[in-house]
């Protein structure tokens, strides 16, 4: 099967310039487009995909959780977020969360190009910012595939036997893995695990591209 590139991105205009950029870089590959997380993480469970880009605000996500969930899923697919949410803060937790680059949206064709170009190439590309670490990004990126799934069920107010249900696992695992995570993340309840996990929320631009 042939290897693909992933866009991620529910503007359609965007996802063509980022198309464009993307096929200058890998002209062989298949360019694979979505429109939410959910298709996201289906495409990439399905494997062959080389790269991902990764817009932070579509209907099933506000902010940097996507990045999160999607880099525990396939750590080894590069995944470079493309995001009109560029302040230093929302920069230095992609980069601690484990992005290969942040791009902004307003940068030309040949600029997002060559950004894509040198993450081909293995290069972490990402603005002149703050290079500072962000202490909770860096607790959440500390989590297992599992507990990271575990956290999101948690922020979405599932109980116990139902994470149990969702994951196919018993409910002494559930509590296992709550344990686990809030050790991770310093904290002693499920109220302050999500208020951590609510760290990732970025507010959604309110001009140009909105996403």
């Amino acid at each position: 099967m042939a290897r693909s590139i992933l866009i991620a991105d529910d503007h359609p205009l965007m996802r063509g310039a980022i198309r464009a950029a993307v096929e200058k870089v890998w002209p062989s590959h298949e360019v694979r487009e979505v429109s939410d997380v959910a298709s996201a993480r289906t495409e990439m469970e399905a494997g062959n995909v080389e790269l991902a880009t990764l817009d932070l605000h579509m209907q099933d996500s506000n902010g940097l959780a996507a990045l999160l969930e999607l880099r525990k899923l396939c750590p080894a697919v590069p995944i470079v977020v493309i995001s009109a949410s560029g302040d230093s803060q929302t920069i230095a937790k992609a980069r601690e969360l484990g992005a290969s680059g942040f791009i902004a949206k307003t940068a030309s064709l040949s600029d997002m190009t060559h950004s894509l170009r040198q993450i081909s190439e293995g290069e972490l590309v990402f603005p002149e910012t703050s290079q500072e670490s962000d202490a909770a990004a860096s607790r959440l990126a500390s989590l297992t595939p599992a507990q990271t799934r575990i956290l999101r069920y948690l922020s979405e107010g599932l109980l116990n036997k139902q994470i149990a249900y969702e994951m196919d696992i018993s409910e002494a695992t559930v509590k296992a893995h709550i344990t686990a995570i809030f050790r991770r993340l310093g904290v002693t309840n499920r109220t302050q695990a999500v208020l951590v996990a609510k760290e990732l929320d970025i507010n959604e631009p309110t001009s140009g591209l909105d996403t």
